[in-house]
């Protein structure tokens, strides 16, 4: 981005065979082209093949290192574009979400991915798409080795200077336009709402406007070198302060919540700060050519320009927040799901047996219901009112139930590889042991909720049995009860994963609510409802302001599930597919009530295998939920489990070292040091 000039020692060998000149720098058309074939010589087959890419690209590199002409003809035809192109577009808009809102960007995207919008042969974006003219390009271009990248500029004996007057215009109008732009968004409703006791004296972004027109006034009077750097140093660090702003902001989303239009404006925000550095960095330099920083800037706008119409990217992206507030409070609640000392073990068996107790008498209703003869709605809608009144009688007794737990753990593990809270990256030995801690309180939970269920179902059986003279089922209904169960005579086990399913998706519905009930400060207009305030003592009004902000979300997740689990089998026989639900705890009460019913009737090979089937059904249960958890709540922080590859490894370290772990608590808690330490003289 700038004028280039030839070292010495190149001027001298140009000299040598300017005879034979093959473009020359006014001549943009043939430039372009050249470009264009260059870099067919180096695109592999395959995109994604960044060996192939690199084997050409040195190929290449060899070539301009020993025929002097090629060299030449690359420097003129990068001259040629450079020096006669216009680069404010590619500065003020690649890569940059336009002010329309969500619906409209998402429509514009949806035109220009059909047709692409027509740009000026003069646009350094016309440039780009030219000479990069497939939507993969980037894909290999960033798997080349950076340094092969900085050698080749070092080659071709190029420098990048701002000392052009054309250029540094440009530069400065870049500079301006995205200052304002960025200005007017951190004056947005949905950004200043955010904040509390603004002092607009020292607002970062008015501070931002103030130091971006005093550098432009001070170039437009000719102030020295050294004034223009110390103008640019303080538009970065009002830029720096923005950011600050953009982060705190985001921070308060855990405890007040999010929408989609603040997602939107503080995603447009960052994406402007971020391309505002790019542009200081190169105002600030000190007119020496820094290859690091000009590949950062050409492997971006490739990517850029590439990516601009990517439905995935964009709505990945604009979703990301919304998605780490609603799972957010899993990560948080996830934490009491944690087990980390064998007396908080044992409070999870404890907990989950009072939630077994609590299933038991599901179970039996549910089985009562059956018998009332009630039309498929309405018997479908009874089930859910059911399984939704048990779910959130748990929930009010603090007990607890096994397969809710995978949507809440997930996001908690999730949480500790998320390094952009901590701004390092984190311990996997930390993780490790979190993942032990995981395992085993899942499984006390499960030990403690089966543990109740199957024994007192029996025992409700045979109660109802000894009360009414009737048993619960007859002998057709308990043996066909048993077969659902069974994990290869009937569907029972894809009808496990769709409850798995079921219980991620209430717990997004529980986080949605949950988000929507802090960001609109549900809880103080209740408190200032003239109707609430003038019928409610103060007392009652409190206690039911702190029931909707603290337990309304759960409400409605738990809601949510009953319907899920209730109408499910309803949906199923109404459009004749195999559509069920398989719950371990339900199945398990199922499974005591028929087994009570058959008793001995059943051969004792086919009860131990409906006996796996209902553990396989937890299995699956709790790995989708976990699964589906787990991956909404990396992507939501921005993780990349690519980056960790090493996790897999330490965990499976941790785990042949530390078998138990995973299912019963150490005597003492497992610190780090004293893992790390073990591990290190197993090494020696």
């Amino acid at each position: 981005m700038g004028m280039f000039h030839r070292t010495a020692k190149n001027d001298e060998a140009k000299k040598q065979e300017v005879e034979t000149p093959v473009i020359t720098i006014d001549s943009i058309h043939r430039g372009l082209d050249y470009l264009v074939e260059l870099v067919k010589q180096i695109r592999p087959a395959r995109y994604a093949d960044g060996q192939e890419a690199e084997l050409k690209f040195k190929a290449l590199f060899y070539q301009l290192l020993h025929d002097k002409k090629v060299l030449f003809s690359l420097r003129k035809a990068l001259l040629s574009q450079f020096l006669n192109s216009n680069f404010i577009t590619a500065l003020t808009e690649s890569g940059l979400v336009s002010s329309r809102g969500f619906l409209q960007e998402l429509m514009t995207k949806i035109k220009h991915r059909l047709l692409p919008p027509l740009l000026r042969p003069d646009d350094f974006l016309y440039v780009i798409n030219h000479v990069f003219y497939k939507k993969n390009d980037h894909v290999w271009v960033e798997k080349i080795d950076k340094e092969l990248w900085i050698n080749f500029f070092k080659v071709l004996g190029i420098q990048v200077s701002v000392t052009n007057k054309n250029i540094l215009a440009q530069l400065n109008q870049s500079l301006h336009i995205l200052s304002n732009r960025t200005v007017t968004l951190g004056l947005e409703k949905e950004v200043m709402k955010s904040l509390d006791n603004v002092n607009y004296q020292e607002y970062s972004f008015f501070l931002l406007d103030r130091e971006v027109e005093n550098y432009l006034r001070l170039y437009e009077k000719g102030a020295g070198q050294p004034v223009i750097v110390d103008a640019v140093k303080k538009i970065t660090d009002a830029i720096q302060a923005c950011k600050q702003t953009i982060e705190h902001i985001s921070e308060e989303r855990r405890t007040k919540g999010t929408s989609l239009s603040q997602t939107y404006t503080l995603f447009r925000i960052d994406q402007h700060l971020e391309r505002l550095l790019i542009i200081t960095d190169v105002l600030d330099s000190d007119n020496h050519f820094n290859p690091d920083r000009f590949l950062n800037y050409f492997t971006k706008i490739i990517a850029f320009e590439k990516e601009k119409n990517s439905l995935r990217e964009f709505i990945s992206a604009n979703f990301a927040f919304l998605a780490f507030k609603i799972t957010e409070h899993g990560g948080t609640r996830g934490e009491k799901y944690i087990t980390a000392t064998r007396r908080e073990y044992w409070f999870m068996i404890r907990s989950a047996m009072g939630g077994g107790f609590i299933v038991s008498f599901t179970a039996i209703i549910k089985n009562l219901i059956s018998k009332l003869g009630l039309l498929p709605f309405w018997q479908g809608f009874a089930y859910s009112v059911n399984y939704a009144v048990g779910f959130q009688m748990m929930h009010e007794t603090n007990t607890t139930l096994a397969t809710k737990q995978p949507a809440f753990t997930a996001s908690a593990i999730a949480s500790s590889l998320d390094y952009f809270k901590e701004y390092r990256k984190p311990d996997m030995y930390a993780i490790a042991i979190t993942i032990a801690r995981t395992s085993r309180s899942q499984i006390a939970s499960f030990f403690g909720n089966l543990i109740i269920v199957f024994p007192l179902s029996w025992l409700l059986a045979s109660a109802y049995f000894h009360i009414t003279g009737h048993l619960l089922l007859d002998s057709n209904k308990a043996h066909h009860t048993l077969v659902e169960q069974h994990p290869w005579q009937s569907f029972s086990l894809i009808y496990a994963c769709f409850t798995g399913f079921f219980l991620f998706v209430s717990g997004l519905i529980a986080g949605y609510v949950e988000n929507g009930i802090n960001y609109g400060r549900v809880r103080e207009r209740l408190k200032n409802h003239p109707v609430f305030r003038n019928t409610l003592s103060p007392r009652r009004l409190e206690k039911v302001t702190r029931y909707v902000e603290n337990d309304f979300g759960a409400l409605a997740g738990n809601i949510a599930l009953g319907f899920f689990l209730g109408m499910a089998g309803f949906f199923g026989n109404i459009f004749g597919i195999p559509f069920d639900i398989r719950h371990i705890t339900i199945a398990s009460g199922n499974t005591a009530i028929a087994y009570y019913t058959q008793g001995n009737a059943e051969p004792t090979s086919f009860m131990i295998e409906v006996l796996c089937g209902v553990l396989l059904i937890g299995l699956f249960n709790f790995l989708v939920s976990f699964a589906l958890a787990f991956f909404v709540a990396v992507k939501s922080r921005g993780v990349r489990l690519r980056d960790y590859p090493e996790l897999m490894t330490v965990v499976g370290r941790f785990f042949i070292k530390f078998p138990f772990d995973f299912f019963i608590p150490p005597k003492y808690p497992r610190e780090i040091a004293d893992v790390k330490r073990k591990f290190r003289l197993r090494m020696k």
